[in-house]
C-alpha cells in the first residue's frame, strides 16, 4: 500500500446542506452499552471523525462523554468532527421533533449536529415507550402524522441552525423519491443497509443524480449468513491486494461513492476497518459484476423496527 494513500480520508461534501460527511463512519449502536465511552474513544484515536448516534440505542450520554473529553484534552476539535444523530418513530409529530433533537444535543454535549435523519419513515405511537405494542405484540403505529409532516419540522431545525443537513434512514426508493419531489430542502443523505450482498445500485444511482450521500450501514454483512466476508471474490481480491476482506469491502463501498459505517469494540477491528486504500479497478469491476448473491439481512424498511434477520440457524 503507498503511504500517500487517502482513501480513508474521503470526504463527500452536502449538497443539501452545509459540511462535508467523511466517507468512513464509526456506528455507536452497542449490545453492551457500557462499553459505548471506550469504543468510541478508541475509534477516535484510530483516526475515525464520522460518528452516527441515534436516541433510540440509548447511549447518546455516554458517546457525549467521549466526544467531551477529546475535544476537552484538545486531541480533535468540534469542527473536525461529524456527528450524525436520528429522530426516533414515537416523535414524529411535528411539535415533538426540535424537543428530541435538543434532548439529543445535551446527551452527546454538542450545540448542533452536523446532520439529523428521520430513523425510520414510521411513525408509532407517541410516547415514553420506544417500542409501543398492542396487547398481541404488534407495533401500534400512529396514523395522525404523515412523513411529508415530519419531513417538514426537520427543515426548520435547518433553518435554525440546530442541525446543518438533514436526512432519512430506512427509506425505499419510492419513498425517497416522493420526499425528494415534495421537499422544501432535500435530503442529503440516506441511510440504508448495503454491502456487496445488497449493492443498491439503482438507489444509489437517484441519489447521485440528486446530490444525496448514500450512507451504508452493516457493509460488512453484519456477520451474519451468507457471510460476505468469506465471498470468494473478496476474499481473492483480499489476498491479491494484501489486505483482509473486510478493508476489501469498506474500500468498494468508498470508491463507489457512498459513505459507510461499522462498529466494533475491538481496538484491533477498529483499526483494521481505518485502515482502507484504494483497490484496483480491476477489482471493482470484479466485484460488480461476479458477485451475484442478493440478500437483505435487516428487515426495518417493512416495519419500522430495526433488526437483523437471522438467514439460517447456528450449528
Amino acid at each position: 500500500m503507498s503511504t500517500q494513500d487517502r482513501l480513508r480520508e474521503k470526504r463527500f461534501p452536502i449538497q443539501h446542506g452545509s459540511g462535508a460527511m467523511p466517507a468512513a463512519g464509526f456506528g455507536t449502536l452497542f449490545k453492551d452499552l457500557s462499553v459505548t465511552t471506550q469504543a468510541v474513544t478508541e475509534a477516535l484515536e484510530a483516526g475515525f471523525r464520522h460518528f452516527d448516534c441515534a436516541e433510540r440505542y440509548q447511549n447518546e450520554a455516554q458517546v457525549g462523554a467521549a466526544f467531551h473529553q477529546a475535544l476537552a484534552s484538545g486531541k480533535v476539535s468540534r469542527e473536525q468532527l461529524f456527528v450524525t444523530t436520528k429522530l426516533w418513530n414515537t416523535h414524529h409529530r411535528p411539535e415533538y421533533v426540535a424537543p428530541a433533537l435538543e434532548a439529543s444535543c445535551r446527551r452527546l454535549q454538542v450545540d448542533y449536529v452536523d446532520c439529523y435523519l428521520i430513523h425510520t419513515p414510521f411513525a408509532f405511537q407517541p410516547g415514553d415507550n420506544l417500542d409501543p405494542r398492542d396487547a398481541e405484540g404488534k407495533v401500534i403505529y400512529d396514523p395522525g402524522v404523515t412523513l411529508l409532516e415530519t419531513w417538514q419540522a426537520m427543515e426548520k431545525l435547518v433553518d435554525d441552525g440546530r442541525c446543518r443537513a438533514i436526512g432519512l434512514s430506512d427509506i425505499t426508493l419510492p419513498a425517497l423519491k416522493q420526499i425528494v419531489a415534495d421537499a422544501r430542502i432535500k435530503p442529503a443523505v440516506v441511510q440504508v443497509e448495503s454491502h456487496p450482498y445488497l449493492p443498491e445500485w439503482e438507489l444509489l444511482e437517484f441519489c447521485q443524480q440528486e446530490g444525496i450521500i448514500l450512507l451504508a450501514f452493516a457493509p460488512l454483512g453484519h456477520s451474519m449468513e451468507p457471510r460476505v466476508l468469506e465471498d470468494k471474490v473478496i476474499t481473492t481480491i483480499a489476498q491479491q491486494v494484501e489486505k483482509t476482506p473486510a478493508q476489501v469491502a469498506l474500500a468498494w463501498a468508498a470508491q463507489r461513492g457512498t459513505a459507510f459505517l461499522t462498529t466494533s469494540t475491538r481496538r484491533s477491528h477498529i483499526e483494521e476497518n481505518w485502515d482502507i486504500s484504494t483497490l484496483p479497478e480491476s477489482a471493482l469491476s470484479r466485484m460488480k459484476q461476479e458477485i451475484t448473491t442478493r440478500i437483505r439481512l435487516n428487515s426495518v424498511v417493512e416495519t419500522g423496527v430495526p433488526g437483523f434477520i437471522p438467514q439460517k440457524k447456528n450449528d
